[in-house]
């Protein structure tokens, strides 16, 4: 038996939603000529607005920025895992000894606003404690705590959804709850995380344009140089739109990756091809000699 959330929609209903469809697609195209008009008759079409992207040290600049906003992007995404890993396990812990402190670094880092952590970092401890810490490490390290307190609520939630029949059937055949939680409820937790990880991940890349205000030279950074440049034309608009680009392009990388993730965890592990029986030595007690 199946069983659907609607009802199948009949003739009337059909030709209705193709009429909407067609309606939308149409407001959709026309709203893009629009925009493609206005940029025409605005000028910014014209060729001495987009020659800047043909000057060789041009290119080395944004690959530079490229590189700078990638970088910034691992090193934080990585250790923004790894924060939510452990602050998650902290927060799912027995001993409030640990759970509590564990959430109130959670929910401190989560209610601050990023671009006040950068600031503490880049500006608040060099003037107030006197420790020096650069750029890149001022925007990894922000990264780090906002997202990194983000992910830890989505892995405590993603292993909360877990059917609690599933750990006390685990805890039933002796395991203790470090191997519950490694062998049982991880695994079924992470497909359900996977696309919130991302979307977190994308998060954390995009958020790197906030390294501009402590003038971390990233992509934003460099093209709002490139745009106030009046021996270019201020190409303020194209170089915006080429830096857009950029990022789309690397969100389309990541969405990709997690994908091919999602997939490798649907299919799991291969089985082994059984074995061909007429290769299987004979057993006593069924033919053998």
């Amino acid at each position: 038996m199946s069983s659907v959330l609607y009802d199948i929609p009949g003739p009337a209903a059909r030709a209705r939603n193709r009429t909407v469809g067609a309606i939308g697609v149409a407001a959709i195209v026309a709203v893009l000529v629009f925009v493609v008009y206005r940029f025409y008759d605005a000028g910014q079409f014209s060729p001495r607005l987009w020659e800047w992207i043909t000057y060789i040290n041009i290119q080395y600049l944004l690959l530079n920025a490229l590189w700078a906003t990638v970088s910034a992007f691992l090193v934080a995404a990585v250790l923004s895992l790894v924060f939510g890993a452990v602050f998650a396990a902290g927060r799912l812990s027995d001993h409030r000894w640990i759970s509590v402190p564990a959430t109130a670094v959670v929910e401190l880092f989560r209610a601050v606003p990023l671009l006040i952590l950068i600031f503490i970092l880049f500006y608040g401890l060099d003037r107030g404690l006197g420790i020096t810490i650069d750029a890149f490490w001022a925007v990894v390290l922000g990264l780090m705590l906002y997202n990194g307190s983000v992910l830890a609520e989505v892995f405590r939630a993603g292993v909360n959804a877990v059917p609690r029949g599933q750990s006390e059937a685990a805890y039933a055949l002796g395991l203790r709850k470090g191997q519950v939680m490694t062998s049982v409820l991880l695994p079924q937790a992470v497909r359900s995380m996977l696309p919130t990880i991302l979307s977190q991940l994308v998060v954390v890349l995009k958020d790197t344009a906030l390294g501009f205000i402590i003038l971390y030279p990233e992509l934003l950074y460099q093209a709002r140089f490139l745009g106030s440049q009046n021996q270019l034309g201020a190409p303020i608009l194209p170089v915006a739109l080429v830096v857009a680009v950029i990022y789309i392009g690397l969100c389309l990388i990541l969405t990709g990756i997690s994908r091919l993730v999602e997939k490798r965890l649907a299919h799991g592990p291969r089985k082994a091809k059984p074995a061909d029986p007429d290769l299987v030595a004979p057993q006593a007690g069924h033919g053998g000699v």
